[in-house]
């Protein structure tokens, strides 16, 4: 065989055959892997990489996402590698970019999500798989359909607080809910100060459990500052992991587009 697959910041991979060792440097891609039934090819994760539990905890670690040990990659010798253009350091995929096959992957929307999948389907000789995993995800659009939108906030980290912004997936994942993201332009992830925080007085306030583990103590302190907004703790994993956790986060989102109405 041969295939060739561009990836999504513009790379060609030429394949001449599917892949039987994988590294994945990228939690969400590490399910969607397993879950397109390719749990026997993966040769390496991160510590991040956690679902589902009962398999990943067999798979060897190869370090963090912004820390990977490229010196145990080369080892494994993968014959292919999945990378995030955000997720992951530039200089690291560029390093093993000389030495491998490496997939980079760049979501800032549900559309970007649905082709990664597509092309790791391709990628791997899962295209059906990959094709039964879009097919259950069914995301409402509620923006699209003209409902009036409520203003939001979406907090991913305190001291300094920030916020998704503009072109992120979670930024894709609000408006489809029929919210209005208040973060300020410039910045994908801007810094938010306390008065600003105030000046905008959301409807919603979202604290994440992810990358910062905001907790009811967050809450409450929020709740104090931003008495007239509803301050939520939101699954972090089903608003930023893309891949197969898009099937639960579309269920999800839905969910909550009702406990605001």
């Amino acid at each position: 065989m041969r295939l060739k697959v561009k990836d999504q910041i513009g790379n060609q991979l030429l394949i001449q055959e599917y892949p039987k060792r994988i590294i994945s440097i990228v939690p969400s891609i590490t399910e969607l892997l397993i879950d397109l039934g390719l749990t026997d090819y993966i040769v390496g994760r991160t510590k991040f990489c956690i679902h589902p539990q009962s398999i990943v905890k067999s798979v060897a670690k190869i370090g963090g996402t912004k820390t990977p040990d490229l010196e145990k990659i080369t080892k494994l010798n993968p014959d292919l590698i999945i990378c995030n253009k955000e997720e992951n350091r530039k200089e690291d995929v560029e390093y093993l970019q000389q030495k491998f096959h490496v997939y980079v992957s760049d979501i800032n929307n549900v559309d970007d999500g649905l082709e990664m999948i597509k092309q790791i389907g391709a990628l791997t000789g899962k295209d059906n798989e990959a094709e039964t995993i879009i097919k259950q995800i069914k995301f409402p659009d509620y923006a699209a359909e003209g409902y009036k939108k409520i203003s939001c906030l979406y907090l991913i980290w305190t001291n300094p607080i920030m916020a998704a912004g503009a072109n992120t997936y979670i930024d894709d994942l609000l408006r489809r809910t029929g919210l209005l993201n208040l973060a300020p332009s410039g910045s994908r992830y801007p810094i938010i100060s306390e008065d600003l925080l105030k000046m905008l007085n959301p409807k919603e306030l979202y604290l994440s459990s992810e990358p910062y583990p905001f907790k009811e103590k967050h809450v409450n302190y929020f709740k104090t500052m931003l008495p007239n907004t509803k301050v939520s703790l939101i699954d972090g994993e089903l608003f930023s992991w893309y891949g197969s956790k898009m099937i639960a986060a579309s269920e999800y989102i839905t969910g909550l587009k009702k406990s605001y109405e």
